[in-house]
């Protein structure tokens, strides 16, 4: 049912870059207002035939825009399925979203849009911006990757999972994310996106201070019938996270993360000369973090996954 309207919709956005620069305003309207109906159909369709097909639709529709660099400006705020951030120094947009599988699992898919401007200095007193901007599409291959916390990937080898969440550090971004994983466990992530000198995007990096191991991101694995925290906590500068343990300490259930869960007690991490430093037990009493009354720090609240009943 959408082919005919995608097919237009499509092709007028090919011809973006000769039309005015409110026509392209103009255009994203539109093609906001197109992904939101191609959502129902990636989502939430019962059948996953259904939602492959539609997920192929919804990513043409991102295809065909992407190549535009005042999409950096646009805010896409009605597309509330998908997670979209945006640090503020506007170096980059980053849009994540999951496909429900119907064994359980989930395929990740994504964008990264760079600016990639610069301004250097032209004369004596002068200066001059020269504009650049790049953009990637995200392959997950998060299926391929046996050791995720010692992985460093790229765009095109990227470890998918759905980002909500980030922490500008100095050279560094930190990203929170979440992986629905399958029917027994879900993962969540510390990540992070840095760029070389090149303006190459990296995902991993040796900022984490660990005890007999050099992650490039941490893990959190966990049974799929409770939840874990993951936030950063402004007031405090720490991420604040859930301390995992299996049900019975001690016992055969050691690594079997199905059976993982929070203890109750809560860790932390803090930036200490660009590195994440771990905090064990600390104590969150009465703690208040106005980030609890965002509209998407709770991952599990922006996920757009069809549930079976």
């Amino acid at each position: 049912m959408f082919k005919p309207v995608l097919f237009v919709f499509l092709f007028s956005i090919a011809t973006v870059n000769a039309q005015k620069p409110d026509t392209s305003l103009q255009l994203f309207r539109e093609a906001e207002q197109q992904l939101k109906q191609l959502q129902k159909e990636a989502f939430y369709s019962k059948k996953e035939i259904d939602r492959v097909s539609g997920n192929k639709k919804f990513i043409a529709v991102w295809d065909a825009l992407v190549n535009n660099p005042k999409i950096l400006e646009y805010p896409f705020d009605s597309l509330h399925d998908i997670s979209i951030l945006t640090p503020k120094d506007k170096k980059f947009k980053l849009i994540t979203w999951n496909l429900h599988k119907d064994d359980g699992t989930h395929g990740y898919f994504g964008y990264l849009l760079v600016n990639n401007s610069k301004r250097i200095k032209k004369g004596m007193f002068g200066h001059e911006t020269i504009e650049a901007y790049e953009y990637f599409k995200l392959i997950d291959y998060s299926g391929t990757i046996k050791k995720p916390e010692n992985y460093i990937g790229s765009p095109a080898k990227w470890y998918g999972m759905l980002y909500y969440s980030l922490v500008e550090c100095d050279g560094f971004y930190t990203l929170l994310g979440y992986d629905l994983n399958d029917n027994l466990t879900r993962k969540k992530f510390v990540d992070v996106l840095y760029f070389k000198p090149d303006g190459s995007p990296v995902f991993g990096k040796d900022v984490f201070k660990f005890a007999r191991k050099n992650p490039k991101r941490l893990m959190f694995e966990y049974s799929s019938e409770v939840s874990m925290s993951l936030k950063y906590n402004e007031k405090r500068k720490q991420i604040i996270y859930s301390h995992l343990a299996p049900k019975d300490a001690g016992s055969v259930l050691e690594g079997q993360y199905q059976y993982y869960g929070p203890d109750g007690s809560f860790d932390a991490l803090e930036l200490k000369k660009d590195k994440w430093v771990t905090l064990e037990a600390i104590d969150i009493t009465n703690e208040k973090n106005k980030n609890d009354k965002a509209e998407k720090p709770d991952p599990d609240k922006q996920t757009p996954v069809y549930k079976p009943k």
